[in-house]
């Protein structure tokens, strides 16, 4: 489903005020929940985790992450719930054997950089990749599930979106209040411009480190044709915008919800789409991997990732991390 309007809106309008009172029962039973002991692990735990539901480049932030600890030499595994897949773990990720409906689209991506570990069960998870020889874990989401203590809490912020109206569950995008989360952090990252004066919410005493999203050339991809771009992801217009900040002509632009399962009627609106417009199909690395195979040669993908505002400030978080949990 599309995030309904009024959770955009200021202050949500009398919607977000009529919802005002389930609102408060859903925050009531997550702060009761991240209050729960969880396991200790004996490797360092760092989770990239946001605020609100939806898409804010949690994942990406994990990818960007990995990649360094695995340049490090660190044996880093990933941990995931496989959002959209129907396994319940723990089981590692093989993208040779495993399709997006059994793990969840970003599962695939984080196992093409490191060892990734699907679990409901994030302490189950961790035991497993442990058992593997992971000397340090990264879980991408999880902030709100006290299954895994977290020795470096991170919320990822959307910058065009923020924390939206400001208001919980189901009156608005938040899962917890802003304040009640931002306690736990360590750190928050802001992906893109602060649009909505997000970072003005969050306490004086949180580092905040900034990002924008760096596309590929995606030009180069489209040997002098149209494209027609299509997403299923948290904010598709965050994939759109990029290519038109880039030029890219684009004859449409489709969107579909978060993690869509792309059936046998949407690949025919796409293929008779490109056909019609004599358009190059772009999508991105999380949309590519819930395509059919067969389908996937007619498709381009446009990879994403962070431009640091400054580049050293990642580094510098990672080295806190590993050095006040040594485990």
């Amino acid at each position: 489903m599309h995030p309904p309007r009024f959770w955009s809106d200021p202050d949500g309008g009398p919607i977000a005020r009529l919802l005002a009172p389930a609102a408060a029962l859903y925050a009531l039973g997550t702060a009761r929940r991240v209050r729960r002991p969880g396991w200790r692990a004996p490797v360092p735990v760092l989770c990239c985790g946001n605020l609100t539901a939806g898409g804010a480049g949690k994942t990406t932030l994990a990818l960007d992450l990995g990649r360094r600890l695995v340049a490090r030499g660190r044996r880093v595994h990933f941990l995931t719930r496989g959002y959209g897949g129907r396994v319940r773990g723990p089981v590692r990720v093989d993208p040779a054997r495993h399709a997006a409906d059994a793990v969840g689209d970003e599962a695939l991506l984080l196992a093409r950089v490191a060892p990734c570990i699907v679990a409901a069960d994030r302490a189950a998870g961790a035991r497993a990749a442990i058992a593997a020889g992971a000397d340090c874990l990264v879980m991408d989401d999880g902030f709100q599930n006290p299954g895994l203590c977290q020795d470096m809490p991170l919320l990822v912020i959307d910058g065009a979106s923020g924390f939206g109206n400001g208001r919980v569950l189901p009156a608005g995008p938040l899962r917890e209040p802003v304040a009640a989360g931002a306690a736990r952090a360590r750190a928050a990252v802001l992906v893109g411009d602060d649009l909505t004066g997000a970072s003005a919410a969050l306490p004086e005493r949180l580092p905040v480190l900034r990002a924008q999203l760096d596309m590929d050339d995606a030009g180069a991809l489209l040997d002098g044709r149209t494209a027609i771009a299509f997403a299923g992801i948290g904010r598709p217009d965050k994939f759109f915008d990029g290519l038109r900040r880039q030029g890219v002509p684009l004859a449409a632009c489709l969107p579909f919800p978060d993690h869509h399962p792309y059936r046998d009627h949407d690949l025919r609106r796409l293929g008779d789409a490109a056909r019609a417009h004599d358009a190059i199909l772009l999508t991105t690395p999380k949309d590519a991997v819930r395509l059919p195979v067969a389908f996937r040669p007619q498709v381009r993908t446009v990879d994403v990732r962070l431009a640091w505002t400054d580049p050293a400030a990642p580094d510098r978080l990672l080295d806190l991390w590993l050095e006040e949990t040594p485990r």
